[in-house]
């Protein structure tokens, strides 16, 4: 037995250690904002720490105090200038640098508030290289300045003519969140959603405004990607507000907010919608209607206001309240309860709207008859190919002890036996599947669902991800597209996002379709290696490394090595998420990129088009 199997582990009051507030958030942050990245999810610590901010303006404006919010943000800086109340002026250093401390805990000047715990400002300051907080309240100002949550200096109690409010202005600190970049269109959304919740409210961003006067309907109008099976249902009542419609596509789509706040991974309020919008319509049309039926194509929106709500984690996506508030009915028979009234009421005013409903009901019905047969042989084979062959390299972990994704959890889909093979053997086991594609994918567009069962790439693909019956039951929190950057590469990459934005749109509209960028270059010389992934790196790598280095060009994933390749997917991965723009609808980027517009998808072409020439090594 050796000295080191001897050794005793002690115990005692040396081990014991107590973290000030700071220091335990730049320790955990995961505890306080979730994931860290570097921006190029939706969900990313940097755009928490913007909300958390937004938050307490957006709670200001609720309480009647201030019509407006300024946000700019320009290399990598974030300001914030609200027109609230301002922070009390004794309390400003505490408000940003205090656990537990914060306006929320009274009842009574923030009744139905997100904020309830005096964490987010100080997680923000915690997590910023630079942190400042000014104060204008009745004439006065006072400015506390802060790095790393380390008080820097902290001004007296000074005149002011500015307006009342709050301006804060931060940094996220680079060592935390490496090569952050903030996605505008990230932004944009998050501004988009407290406009349509906040109605008269002004949002700016770099000086472009939102604002809506519909509420939800705005947001769900604005939202549609082809024209509904009917006009927007939009109810509203005492903390509750409902918009829905049906479109042709499959699934569903639902958006959900609680206290202004957008949740989503849904939680109890949108389960609740879910189970009262089957119910209520069983009963006005009298008929045993299949859920899934009733359910199909629909386009929703709910936003309920509760009393001291509670979330499942602290960046407050997915809520587990059940009640909606002290002598209140539980948040589903309140949701029901209206739904009961307001759209049973809605549906037998407008029968225009009531028959075009139950058509869309019927329409989904025959197609959940016409493949069922279908769907129970391709599940079989799907099975069966599970158990005898390596086309799906699982990984270990999939879900984490709430039953919610992994955030890790990543499934690559891949074509050709060399690229797959490299990114299997680079892979971290534990969290990283790879999905490997037999040749090209049909092109889908304008099929119906049938196809999904009937083509067996896309029937095992749709059993890897286990997303059949919608987004619940997926697997992995990122699919990314892994395919050769030649032309070859890039129809793969078309042809698949097709297929989701097709039949899965969920899939993308919740930001889990990625595609994965490699290095197009490596230079190097004896000394040091530089991977390079566009010209530009590679002529400043030229320069950095000297005389004539080693250039070469990868001109498939197959030629990069197992050993490179667990340099481009492990902490530095870079991955270029697909995002559908606020402009853009589903069916008419489809129908233009996959369509019978040869005329105008060449003209398209030619005038996009740029050509590279190889390196030579």
């Amino acid at each position: 037995m050796t000295d080191k199997a001897n050794e005793q582990v002690t115990y005692n009051e040396d081990n014991i250690r107590s973290l000030d507030w700071k220091e335990h958030i730049r320790m955990r942050p995961g505890m306080y904002i979730g994931k860290l990245g570097d921006g190029q999810s939706a969900d990313d610590g940097i755009y928490v720490l913007l909300k958390e901010v937004i938050d307490n303006s957006i709670d200001e404006h609720a309480m009647g105090h201030g019509k407006s919010i300024r946000v700019t943000i320009k290399d990598g800086e974030v300001r914030v200038r609200d027109y609230g109340r301002g922070i009390p002026l004794g309390k400003v250093v505490d408000c940003v640098s205090k656990i537990n401390t914060g306006g929320k805990y009274d009842s009574r000047a923030f009744k139905k508030s997100v904020g309830l715990n005096g964490v987010g400002t100080k997680a923000v300051n915690a997590l910023s290289e630079s942190f400042s907080v000014e104060s204008f309240r009745d004439g006065q100002r006072k400015l506390a300045t802060f790095a790393t949550g380390e008080l820097l200096e902290e001004s007296g109690v000074e005149s002011s003519e500015e307006r009342n409010g709050t301006l804060i202005v931060f940094r996220p600190d680079l060592t935390v969140f490496k090569g952050y970049r903030f996605r505008m269109e990230y932004v944009e959304r998050l501004l988009w959603n407290y406009a349509y919740l906040n109605t008269g409210l002004a949002l700016y961003l770099n000086g472009e405004k939102f604002k809506s006067d519909h509420g939800l309907k705005d947001l769900l109008q604005n939202d549609l990607d082809t024209e509904p099976r009917y006009p927007i249902i939009h109810l509203q009542g005492d903390d509750i507000e409902v918009a829905l419609s049906h479109t042709d596509a499959y699934g569903e789509d639902y958006q959900s907010f609680v206290n202004g706040q957008f949740t989503s991974q849904g939680g109890t309020h949108q389960s609740a919608f879910r189970e009262a919008v089957v119910r209520v319509v069983r009963d006005f049309f009298g008929k045993d209607y299949d859920g899934s039926d009733i359910r199909s194509g629909i386009k929703a929106a709910i936003s309920v206001k509760v009393e001291e709500p509670v979330f499942e984690s602290q960046t407050k996506t997915k809520l587990g309240s059940t009640e909606v508030g002290p002598d209140r009915p539980s948040l589903k028979s309140f949701v029901y309860d209206f739904l009961k009234r307001e759209l049973d009421n809605f549906l037998h005013r407008n029968p225009e709207t009531a028959s075009a409903l139950q058509a869309r009901i019927l329409q989904s019905e025959r197609e959940r008859k016409d493949l069922a047969g279908i769907k129970k042989l391709a599940r079989d084979r799907a099975k069966k190919a599970s158990l005898h062959n390596r086309k799906l390299r699982d990984c270990r972990v999939h879900f984490n002890d709430k039953n919610d994704l992994r955030e890790g959890t990543t499934l690559f889909i891949t074509e050709g036996d060399s690229a797959s093979g490299s990114i299997t053997k680079a892979r971290d086991v534990k969290t990283q599947a790879v999905f490997s594609l037999k040749g090209k994918p049909l092109n889908c567009f304008g099929k119906t669902k049938k196809v999904v069962y009937e083509n067996e790439e896309f029937n095992l693909l749709q059993a890897a991800l286990n997303i059949e019956d919608g987004l619940d039951g997926l697997r992995y929190n990122n699919v990314v597209i892994a395919t050769d950057a030649d032309v070859d590469g890039m129809h793969i990459r078309l042809l698949l996002i097709t297929f989701f934005l097709q039949f899965f749109p969920d899939l993308v509209k919740k930001g889990h379709l990625y595609v994965l960028q490699t290095p197009l270059f490596r230079v190097r010389n004896k000394q040091k290696t530089t991977y390079c992934y566009s010209e530009e790196e590679k002529q400043t790598a030229i320069g950095e490394l000297g005389k004539n280095p080693e250039i070469t060009r990868f001109k498939g994933l197959g030629e990069i090595s197992p050993d490179e390749f667990s340099n481009f997917i492990g902490e530095d991965i870079r991955l270029d998420p697909v995002v559908i723009g606020k402009d853009s609808g589903i069916q008419d980027l489809l129908t233009f990129f996959m369509g019978s517009n040869t005329p105008d998808r060449q003209q398209f072409i030619i005038e996009n088009l740029r050509v590279e020439k190889d390196e030579v090594a």
